[in-house]
């Protein structure tokens, strides 16, 4: 991660939503778990999907474009990882099984921030998107 730029995030989402330092930085470290997640499973067809809190923390990542441009070159092989955010949230379950999926690729979760839609993603989850 380029110098400044985990610093540069947590302002942004201090800027953007009523967080303190201490909750941009777990929102912001449970967006790059999942999303490098997701990059190491690309194609896999797991369907991964975010809670709405670390969804938030994703978008300040892919916002940055250069930066996640960069991030999808050093992690996903050169593919851009795609965002499709859903109108709908989907009650299938997707949230807890990518919160242990996360886990699983050794990544520590903070679970109280994958409960928030414990059973509804706010993405849809495809083979090459999040």
């Amino acid at each position: 991660m380029p110098v400044g730029l985990w610093e540069k995030q947590v302002g942004l989402l201090m800027r953007d939503y009523p967080y303190d330092s201490i909750m941009a930085s777990r929102v912001l470290g449970q967006a790059y778990a999942y999303l490098l997640t997701a990059m190491t499973h690309r194609g896999e067809s797991l369907g991964l999907a975010p809670s709405a809190i670390v969804d938030i923390g994703v978008h300040t990542i892919i916002l940055d474009t250069v930066a996640y441009a960069e991030l999808c070159d050093r992690f996903n092989g050169g593919h851009f990882l795609h965002h499709v955010p859903e109108v709908e949230f989907k009650n299938d379950g997707s949230v807890m099984k990518t919160a242990h999926r996360v886990a699983a690729d050794g990544w520590e979760i903070d679970l109280s921030l994958w409960a928030d839609a414990a059973e509804c993603g706010p993405c849809h989850p495809g083979n090459d998107s999040h």
